[in-house]
């Protein structure tokens, strides 16, 4: 395996820039902590965090689609709907610190997997963290409550009886791939399940499956974070998410009826156009004889990480009829002619 890249987060050595206790280092940004949660009451996230849900509302997400969520909103929770599908962030998140609060059905129904099943999951419905009601009951080792589904048990189980609120606090690190698409380092995943450590800077073999070991496929760092539809009416409170690293540029993903709309042709002048399709769920532009996978930076503005190009669409409501396009620095217009 190659060695990994200058921004893995492998490597752990000190940062030669700076001399051992230099007086003009930076100090750690100052951050107000999370609140706990009781059992009565969901806590609260540190100032630094992205509020993916505090029990007022579901605008944070959205069905896989990008289409409405049919789950539910309780008091002070978010609850699955058999039927309804995966809940997916709308923005997207790399390296980040994740902690969430999840309660099983009381009374418990169902055997084994059909006991109070959902998952927590990064890079979109790849890296699964397994949601059970695993208090007295039994199933496989790695398909129970804090398993990396199919490839890791849980250390301990941790579990509370069903209908008790349970935490999660976990440290994803996304994988690294090279440009031509080889995987350079791989998801490492820690995990505290009502504090306590039941996985440990594991490294994952590739995306969680049933029935299958499956291999790596390359895709963007940063990807929604996803609840899963098992069945059962889980209930999820408390959300929030701090990412690590550098955090760069907002990504969202955006609805597929969107990014429909955006695909085209459009003419820069001179017989010479951008071209835009579709392709995983991320639109792609053609100029110049140079392809440029473009990262939603709202519903109307992308940009590309290759290169300084970006695109803004003149709006986000039925067909765009030109968009402004950059290299650099400036803009400039392109009608669209399809």
């Amino acid at each position: 395996m190659p060695p990994p890249p200058i921004d893995s987060p492998f490597l752990t050595h000190p940062d030669p820039n700076w001399l051992d206790h230099d007086r003009d280092r930076p100090q750690p940004r100052a951050i107000t902590p999370a609140v706990p949660s009781t059992p009565e009451n969901a806590g609260k996230a540190p100032s630094d965090a992205v509020v993916l849900f505090d029990g007022n509302d579901l605008s944070a997400w959205c069905s896989m689609d990008g289409s409405p969520t049919k789950w539910i909103k309780g008091e002070g929770y978010m609850e699955c709907v058999r039927g309804s599908g995966y809940v997916r962030t709308k923005q997207n998140f790399g390296d980040c610190q994740l902690h969430i609060e999840w309660a099983t059905p009381t009374p418990p129904h169902g055997e084994g997997q059909g006991r109070g099943n959902s998952g927590v999951f990064f890079g979109l419905d790849r890296y699964e963290v397994q949601v059970l009601d695993s208090y007295n009951a039994k199933t496989y080792a790695d398909g129970s409550a804090g398993a990396i589904y199919g490839q890791y048990p849980p250390l301990a189980n941790a579990s509370l009886p069903p209908g008790e609120w349970q935490t999660y606090d976990i440290i994803y690190t996304a994988p690294r791939f090279d440009r031509i698409g080889n995987l350079v380092s791989p998801v490492h995943l820690t995990v505290f399940h009502n504090g306590v450590l039941i996985q440990n800077n594991v490294a994952l073999t590739g995306p969680t499956s049933w029935l299958e070991r499956a291999p790596y496929q390359v895709h963007p760092q940063k990807q929604p974070l996803s609840l899963q539809d098992h069945g059962n009416p889980v209930r999820f409170r408390n959300i929030w998410v701090r990412e690590l690293g550098k955090a760069g540029k907002k990504e969202f993903t955006l609805p597929d009826e969107l990014l429909v709309r955006y695909a085209g042709k459009y003419e820069r002048g001179g017989n010479d156009f951008i071209e835009l399709s579709v392709v995983d769920r991320q639109l792609v532009a053609k100029m110049s004889g140079a392809r440029f996978v473009l990262f939603a930076e709202s519903p109307t503005k992308f940009f590309a990480k290759t290169t300084d190009f970006q695109v803004e669409f003149d709006s986000a409501e039925g067909k765009p009829q030109s968009l402004t396009w950059s290299v650099g620095e400036g803009g400039s217009k392109a009608n669209r002619v399809d």
